[in-house]
């Protein structure tokens, strides 16, 4: 097993040193994280993708505190998201104009069953979801799979779709009470960033379930693809 690479040593390092940050100063850390780097450490050499992670007061296991939901980003993700639609009859031709990349019935369920797994978005009209709930095994664990609640389940094909090639994302609290989300790119600007940030903690508040007691947001940490974490005060 490979040990860590000298660049990651140096960044977590540096990271380790800033404590727990304002969302601001946070993003203006992770962007700038790389300058400290030791002279012959090359800087990564694409476009990370930064998400944040939150801890919240839920207990996952009670039905009622799962917390889910998806949302147009202001600024988007940077990134071109693939969309796949399963649809019939007239739903089709809408679709394929309002820009899903593939569309189609049981032949792309039989794709997918056939390990094809090349999009990034799974929309469904309800009456494909006798074609579709078969898939459950190999869409569900990647997270793939249509639900009405996150928006992806909907006879309003044409809306589902240019919401996720805008840069809409989805998230759901995990076993161990976190949720993590996209939130754009390191290109950002550093506003951009924060604004896209702080409109999901908004939303992520308006969702705190009734049966959930004490603190709700208990933690945030700021990363990247190939950056260690940032603590970030909420």
């Amino acid at each position: 097993m490979s040990g860590q690479s000298k660049r990651m040593k140096s960044l977590q390092k540096k990271s380790a040193e800033l404590g727990t940050l304002e969302l601001a100063q946070a993003v203006k850390a992770l962007k700038s994280l790389e300058d400290a780097l030791p002279k012959g450490i090359r800087r990564c050499g694409f476009d990370q993708t930064v998400e944040i992670a939150v801890r919240l007061g839920v207990d996952p296991r009670q039905a009622d505190q799962i917390v889910r939901g998806s949302i147009v980003l202001p600024h988007g993700i940077g990134k071109a998201q693939r969309v796949l639609v399963f649809a019939q009859g007239e739903n089709v031709a809408v679709a394929k104009s309002a820009g899903a990349d593939h569309v189609g019935g049981k032949e792309l369920a039989d794709r997918i069953k056939d390990g094809w797994l090349d999009f990034d978005v799974c929309i469904a009209t309800p009456d494909m979801m006798g074609v579709v709930g078969p898939l459950g095994r190999v869409l569900g664990p990647r997270g793939l799979m249509p639900s009405p609640r996150a928006g992806t389940v909907t006879q309003d094909v044409a809306t589902a779709v240019k919401e996720y090639k805008a840069g809409k994302v989805e998230f759901r609290v995990d076993n161990g009470s976190n949720l993590h989300c996209i939130v754009g790119k390191m290109s950002f600007d550093e506003q951009l960033l924060s604004e896209n940030i702080e409109s999901l903690l908004a939303y992520i508040r308006s969702l705190k379930p009734n049966s959930s007691k004490g603190v709700y947001l208990r933690g945030m940490v700021l990363s990247a693809t190939m950056m260690p974490s940032i603590s970030v005060a909420i």
